[in-house]
């Protein structure tokens, strides 16, 4: 089980609590009112009960309002937007909004095959994040109903961001983006904005969907079941809504889809992209007679000892032959291009008046996400130029192995012994793919107590709330070798005593007993955990009446403590693991915090002036780890007329190190990173390259081995909070004159001006950078940061990227919305949404030692990130009582690839269609829903840096078909 009896205890016992409270004040409630419940499924829109006077409180600001008058930047998707496409996970339905840069999903496949990234996070497996104006996840907050929700867990590190697989689907009523920064309402994190869930809490009856998709090759199968009961009185004293799903998502292979069955897409052979870990080896050794280098691999599969003749090393005598690009592995078939996963979830809201003035809301959420990655079978990479950064660079195969060809020791140079052999690369077919399984488990429990208090001629509100959240991840991972087990039977054969079996590293395909698999692998089991308490306090009224209205008051206090670790599995902790390394990480934090909101009304129903109110918010934050910090925001909203608000707003924000960074323990992220210098044999004698290179004591004959480079990552205690400045001004029209003339019941077109600067920036500097400081610049701070074989082959043993308070960001661009909706034509009206976002610039600034380096990223790939200079999506619907019918489009301009001489990937256009029919028997409670997304077949463009496509911005290619049926009652 995923939690001990301890912590099942004590969830039960919360559970019991709120049951019997649900009775408790239903039962009271009961015996207030005549009557009950319509008996009708029905939903509401609102997060908060709205009051007499039709205030709420917004996302944005803890001062009530009316939601008519809401001034700022914000998004609202609600449930028939989320149906609308089609999707299964609200992670990637965000994702496609024109102003978000993605983030992780159920396309990225990284386990074994990339590493740990340096943010201490882990790979994330399994996860879905969202992120806002490309500034990444970690400084997007992510709300549920207002409230704090925890950070992610995948068991290969401690993440900084919400898993949005975590949240149950069926909970969701509508999610609010707030596109402005938000520091001084909610604290660390909403540099970029915020994203605020809100869950079902009004519903009487039950609401049930059931859809089934995928794929029009047949694969990637798509289940989706929903079920959500709720019931309130009468009088609206007691309201409770429960719900659960279940959510099955099958995978999809590279080697199901022929143009990606290859690393380079489209290709039909192996060419320098695959790699050079392959069944029949790669042998990097000096000639045991003539002292020459050679790079080998065999002829064929001997099995059993090869032949090897020291004269003649790739003659008749010799099984061996000159190792070429034919001869690399491909590992791609292996991967997924959709990863497969299963979620369970299940809530309950419930709303009780305790009393004529306070009212009790608590929420309890339990979700189990299992999931899968895998990667080709282990590339068992052995010798000092082999980078693993443990044992494995250091083995060296006795002469005495039964198995060795070449009648000496392969020395790698430790114990005071001169190298003789550089590289040894063996791919571990026999023991199959590695595979990765991820087990999540999330429980998230709020109770809020919040009420109203008449002061004068006025009413002040307060609410008091407090979350107690956890989860955990443990992973299973199949196919690593244990290294001490390795080192021992590649070692002399006298001392491979007991279970201890020989091991062939030379032999071709198959040559590998399952007797030898069972001495040096092992089943690897990780796991990571996080947990959250959180406590706010917060009040909000009218100080006094101004000529132009209340000026509004919001205060509070909030409390929070963090705690997190990662585990790996004690053979990996120790050292002795060829996969991926990795050490214990663990790490906690707590915060305490005050804020101050005002809200200045200082003009209305004046000339030029129908409402000119202004907004001043501060908060200090008191963090244990990285001190405190104090940020503002000011703003200002002008209505001139009645159908035209201008708006703008200047903000501080700050982010508080995450665990993960902080406490996270050195790991290595292999990067798709190609060595300037490899190759410089191609390249004139005078060339600044050519000659910077040898100058740092590169042969010209250097090749790189291998198409990934290994990246040293870790945390750093002594990084400090990101600070961040950012503008934002806009307006919305919203013509009257559209609606009085008949044109239109609905239009407004809104476009707001963003700018966000992040200084102090936690990042490490891209392995990309530092190789083209040192190689271009000779850049002393680069140049140290790599470190070369010491047999002087050239190759890159490691590259530091520890992550520092180094960078500074830069995100400037608008987004533009338009909305129409027609007047009644016929049973039903015609709709457009249009959402755009222009991005005029997203760069990076790093030091060098010299000065700095600025990297403009806009209209540019970066491997594991496009930015497109536009992205636009588009709705065009008819919707009656009774049927609806859409076509979306989704456009994502042109980017080009730095990486690949500025290759151009071309633009693309998505196109999805739904048609739904409510069915007139059964008093239209049944509805069925059918669509296709990319309905034209559209294929992502290539990308070289990427290995095929790039899942944060793109779809996988092929059209998704579905049908969804809804019932309610």
């Amino acid at each position: 089980m995923a939690y001990g009896p301890s912590r099942l205890r004590k969830w039960a016992l919360a559970s019991a609590a709120v049951g019997a409270l649900i009775l408790a004040v239903d039962a009271q409630a009961q015996t207030q009112v005549t009557g009950g419940g319509t008996g009708v499924a029905e939903n509401a829109a609102s997060d908060d009960a709205t009051t007499g006077d039709n205030t709420i409180v917004v996302t944005g600001s803890r001062i009530r309002r009316n939601p008519l008058d809401q001034s700022a930047p914000l998004t609202a998707i609600d449930s028939a937007d989320i149906a609308r496409t089609g999707l299964s996970s609200i992670g990637d339905v965000l994702q496609r909004l024109p102003g978000a840069a993605g983030g992780l999903n159920s396309r990225f496949n990284r386990s074994g095959n990339n590493g740990n990234p340096p943010d201490g996070g882990g790979v994330g497996a399994g996860s879905a994040e969202i992120d806002l104006r490309y500034l990444g996840s970690r400084r997007t907050l992510v709300l549920v109903d207002g409230l704090r929700f925890i950070n992610g867990s995948a068991a290969s590190g401690i993440p900084g961001a919400v898993d949005l697989n975590a949240i149950p689907d069926s909970m969701i009523e509508r999610v609010d983006v707030l596109r402005d920064g938000a520091s001084t309402i909610y604290g660390s994190d909403a540099i970029a904005g915020v994203v605020n869930i809100i869950t079902k809490k009004r519903q009487n009856g039950f609401l049930a969907t059931a859809q089934l998709g995928g794929y029009d090759k047949g694969d990637g199968v798509t289940q989706n079941y929903q079920l959500s009961w709720g019931h309130r009185t009468a009088d609206d004293r007691v309201s409770v809504v429960v719900g659960a799903n279940y959510i099955n998502q099958g995978s999809v292979f590279a080697g199901d889809r022929p143009y990606y069955a290859f690393p380079d897409p489209g290709a039909t052979a192996c060419t320098t992209t695959c790699s050079s870990g392959t069944p029949n080896g790669r042998f990097i050794i000096n000639n045991p007679v003539t002292g020459e280098s050679m790079n080998l691999t065999l002829k064929s599969n001997p099995l059993t000892q090869p032949r090897f003749d020291p004269l003649n090393p790739t003659g008749a005598n010799s099984d061996f032959k000159a190792f070429t690009v034919a001869d690399r592995f491909n590992f791609r078939p292996f991967n997924y291009l959709l990863t497969p996963q299963e979620r369970v979830g299940a809530f309950v809201n419930f709303t009780g008046q305790l009393a004529d003035n306070v009212r009790l809301s608590t929420r309890l959420i339990y979700n189990r996400r299992t999931s899968d990655n895998q990667a080709a079978p282990l590339p068992l990479f052995v010798g000092p130029d082999a980078g693993n950064g443990n044992l494995l660079d250091t083995i060296s195969i006795d002469r005495t192995n039964p198995f060795n060809p070449f009648g000496v020791t392969l020395s790698a140079g430790n114990n005071g012994t001169p190298a003789n052999y550089a590289f040894i690369g063996r791919r571990f077919v026999e023991n199959g793919p590695r595979h990765y399984s991820q087990r999540v488990d999330t429980m998230y429990m709020s109770s809020t107590l919040d009420g109203q208090i008449p002061i004068g001629a006025g009413t002040w509100y307060w609410d008091a709330n407090l979350i107690y959240a956890e989860n955990q991840a443990k992973q299973v991972a199949h196919g690593n070798v244990n290294a001490a087990n390795l080192a021992q039977a590649l070692g002399p054969v006298a001392n491979c005593t007991g279970a201890c079996v020989p091991f062939n590293i030379f032999g071709g395909a198959g040559s590998i007993t399952p007797a030898m698999i069972n001495y040096v692998t092992f089943t690897q089991r990780d796991r990571s955990e996080q947990t959250m308490t959180d406590a706010t306090l917060n009040l909000t009224g009218t100080l006094l009446q101004l000529p132009a209205g209340p000026l509004g008051l919001a205060t509070g206090y909030e409390f929070r403590r963090q705690t997190g670790s990662f585990n790996p599995d004690p053979i990996v902790a120790a050292g002795l693991g060829s996969d991926i390394p990795a050490q214990p990480t663990a790490g906690a934090f707590d915060v305490h915090e005050v804020y101050g909101e005002l809200s200045i009304p200082v003009l209305k129903d004046v000339p030029f002036f129908r409402l000119l109110e202004g907004s001043f918010a501060a908060r200090y934050s008191d963090y244990s780890t990285s001190g405190n910090r104090t940020v503002m925001k000011g703003g200002l909203s002008w209505k001139p007329f009645e159908d035209l608000r201008l708006r703008g707003t200047w903000a501080q924000g700050f982010r508080a190190p995450s665990i993960g960074e902080l406490f996270g323990t050195p790991s290595r992220f292999d990067g798709n990173v190609i060595d300037p210098c490899s190759g410089i044999a191609s390249l004139p004698a005078n060339s600044t390259v050519r000659q910077n290179c040898v100058a740092l004591g590169v042969p010209v004959n250097y090749v790189q081995n291998g198409l990934q480079l290994p990246i040293l990552t870790g945390g750093n205690r002594a990084l400090k909070p990101e600070r961040s400045e950012s503008w934002v001004l806009g307006g919305v029209y919203s013509p009257s004159w559209a609606r009085e003339a008949g044109i239109a019941s609905q239009l407004s077109l809104e476009a707001d001006y963003y700018t966000i600067r992040v200084d102090d920036a936690i990042a490490s500097v891209g392995a990309d950078v530092l190789l083209a400081n040192c190689v271009n610049q000779r850049d002393a701070v680069s140049c140290g940061a790599i470190t070369r074989s010491s047999t002087g082959s050239g190759q890159i043993t490691q590259i530091r990227g520890l992550l520092q308070n180094i960078a500074s960001l830069k995100s400037e661009g608008i987004d533009v919305t338009l909305i129409y909706r027609s007047p009644r034509v016929g049973a039903g009206s015609f709709g457009l949404n249009w959402a755009s976002n222009f991005l005029f610039e997203y760069s990076t600034t790093l030091p060098t030692a010299t000065g700095s380096e600025k990297l403009e990223r806009q209209g540019t790939e970066r491997g594991d990130q496009a930015y497109p200079r536009f992205k636009s999506v588009a709705t065009i619907d008819w919707s009656s009582e009774t049927f609806l019918a859409s076509l979306t489009g989704r456009y994502i301009g042109k980017v080009i690839e730095p990486a690949y001489d500025n290759r151009e990937m071309k633009p693309i256009l998505y196109l999805d269609a739904q048609i739904g029919w409510t069915m007139p028997w059964l008093s239209q409670r049944l509805t069925l829903t059918m669509g296709v997304n990319n309905i034209l077949g559209q294929r992502a463009p290539d990308c070289l840096s990427c290995g095929g496509f790039d899942p944060t911005t793109y779809d996988l290619p092929g059209q998704f078909g579905y049908a969804r049926l809804g019932f309610k009652f």
